[in-house]
């Protein structure tokens, strides 16, 4: 698979690279985070938002909304999945390099099922902060080192928070075809599973097509 590069005119349809951000700090307290053999994700990590460039971030990034400062950590080859939130998502791969599935929302079909022929990979390298839209697809990344990857996670503040009830509708009543509210899955976080993801049972099995690898 075509491994694209994020400076490539391509990319900005995905997302942009965040300038004028010292990342040092971060990237120093990321290489302490554990690194499993699969993937871990936290939310909102104390430690990165105590960090001076926290403020920073949500000054610059994100017009001073609140926001929460995780990461996504771990080893990992395959798509298994692809979700999308109501605000822009913030990363940077620390330590090494690691490679991003992206797709476009607008590629979801009224069904909301997607094609995963559709998505290409970029590679995100460490130290550089790029913005992900709130209108493209992504999921966990990619290593592309045996020790695998480490990702700072930036995001509107109580994205991937539990629910606080069941989202049960499951067919438009009009046009017989499910809602999006069937994809909800987390606070702010819609998401299209594939199949032969071991996602959970619960999540909508929305991607067609080859599970894609790297």
């Amino acid at each position: 698979m075509q491994i694209h590069e994020i400076t490539e005119p391509i990319f900005r349809q995905y997302g942009k690279v965040i300038k004028n951000l010292d990342t040092a700090e971060l990237e120093g307290a990321m290489l302490k985070k554990q690194c499993p053999d699969d993937v871990i994700y936290v939310a909102s990590d104390a430690e990165l938002e105590k960090l001076a460039c926290a403020k920073k971030i949500q000054y610059i990034a994100y017009g001073e909304v609140p926001i929460q400062i995780g990461y996504c950590n771990g080893h990992n080859l395959k798509l298994n999945g692809l979700e999308y939130h109501r605000c822009s998502e913030l990363n940077m791969a620390c330590g090494s390099d690691a490679v991003l599935f992206l797709g476009k929302q607008s590629d979801i079909k009224e069904d909301f099922t997607y094609d995963t022929a559709n998505v290409l990979a970029f590679r995100l390298p460490q130290g550089v902060f790029v913005e992900i839209f709130a209108t493209t697809l992504h999921y966990a990344p990619c290593h592309v080192s045996e020790d695998g990857f480490r990702v700072v996670v930036v995001l509107g503040r109580g994205t991937n928070e539990e629910l606080e009830f069941k989202h049960e509708t499951d067919i438009d009543p009009k046009h017989g075809q499910p809602d999006e509210d069937r994809l909800l899955m987390a606070k702010n976080k819609w998401l299209l599973a594939h199949p032969d993801g071991r996602q959970d049972k619960d999540a909508f099995l929305g991607l067609i097509g080859e599970n894609i690898s790297l």
